[in-house]
């Protein structure tokens, strides 16, 4: 397998937008294009991940219009990916095989999303269908509601108070607000304290209201291309060094939703092919859907010991400057969650940081980078390293 490098990245604002899902790709598209000093008919695939396009807007096959729209050759194929929350990131992996078979040589891939425009009811319906629609979803279960089921079984298994658990889930919500005011881009950008986490309304008990990310507006792309082309292309090339990406079954097949095996599955699988550790691990961004979220995610990927994730976010190593730097960019908490373009904004963060381009969230001396995308009830989990 030939080595792959990113060679551009681009990311809209997040939030709310009045522009279309393929305005926003372009726009996010054409920033990655711009920076790899190539042109749209440079472009040999794109692959576009987006998970509720026929709802938002009532536009399927959508890739194809973003190629349209960006001016890509029509040999190019254009296909777009679903993998719930995790389609950006299932696109990367897929656009990262083909360069590295040696299929083709230049590769777009992203994603993006508009779930502001359904609306709170519509949203929360369609974002549920990502779960197991014959029993979980037929049941009642939302996300809010699984990831409150984390939390309780998390705090009982481990002999934590709920309170300290709420209070260390506050802190994670902290952290990511703090970040996300030193991201431009991020779709919230205003610090909150320990006590607006706990004094907010329940959503489901006991996540609170800023224990949740909202719905988002927006949209990542990222150009890959062979070791060979990008020297020629850049002088700040950024490497995946490993992917992994695991499936899981339905809730009621998972033994312990404390531990998301697919999670551990596809990291075991990433760091194998990279040839590294956790310890290794510079910089992550990943999957805070929700405080607990966060908290399950740095066990599963290595960083601490199961049991021991909350506790590390009260020591600040997750903080930027601690031990292992967690979501600088503000994560899904504050920076938002579009979640068609999720994964992609993740690796836009970490090759910014990797190439020292973050200003005042800049982990130092970070060199090797990590994302964690997450996608429906725990089913489908990529993980990709990066490095410089």
């Amino acid at each position: 397998m030939r080595r792959v490098a990113v060679v551009g990245v681009g990311m809209t604002k997040f939030g709310s937008s009045d522009k279309s899902q393929v305005e926003m790709f372009s726009d996010a598209a054409m920033e990655a294009i711009n920076e790899s000093n190539i042109r749209a008919k440079d472009i040999q695939a794109l692959f576009l991940g987006n998970g509720l396009g026929d709802f938002e807007e009532g536009q399927m096959n959508m890739a194809p219009m973003c190629a349209a729209e960006l001016g890509m050759p029509m040999d190019a194929p254009a296909t777009r990916v679903e993998g719930a929350c995790a389609s950006a990131s299932v696109a990367i992996r897929d656009a990262f095989m083909w360069v590295a078979s040696g299929f083709y040589d230049i590769v777009l891939a992203g994603g993006t999303e508009r779930a502001t425009a359904m609306g709170t009811p519509l949203a929360t319906r369609t974002f549920a269908m990502g779960s197991d629609s014959k029993y979980e979803g037929f049941n009642g279960i939302t996300f809010p509601g699984a990831f409150a089921m984390v939390a309780r079984l998390y705090a009982n298994k481990y002999g934590i108070s709920l309170e300290k658990l709420k209070e260390r889930m506050a802190m994670v919500a902290v952290k990511n607000h703090k970040n996300g005011v030193k991201n431009p881009l991020a779709q919230f950008q205003k610090e909150i304290t320990v006590e607006t986490v706990l004094n907010s309304f329940i959503v489901a008990d006991p996540l609170q209201l800023f224990d949740c990310c909202p719905f988002s507006d927006g949209a990542a792309a990222i150009v890959l291309a062979s070791e060979e082309v990008a020297k020629r292309l850049t002088d700040k090339p950024v490497y995946i060094l490993g992917v992994g990406q695991a499936s899981n079954g339905p809730l009621y097949r998972q033994k312990d939703i404390t531990r998301i095996r697919a999670r551990e599955a596809a990291a075991a699988q990433a760091y194998k092919m990279a040839g590294l550790t956790p310890a290794d691990i510079d910089v992550c961004e990943l999957h805070d859907c929700f405080t607990i979220a966060e908290i399950v995610a740095s066990e599963g990927l290595g960083f601490f010991a199961f049991g021991k994730g909350s506790e590390a976010v009260e020591k600040g190593e997750t903080a930027i400057g601690g031990r292992i730097p967690i979501n600088p960019s503000g994560g899904l908490k504050a920076k938002g969650h579009p979640i068609g373009a999720t994964g992609a904004a993740q690796a836009y963060e970490i090759v910014k940081q990797l190439r020292g381009e973050c200003g005042d969230r800049q982990v130092k001396g970070a060199r090797v980078g990590m994302t964690d995308t997450l996608g429906g009830d725990f089913a489908t989990v990529v993980n990709i390293i990066y490095g410089i």
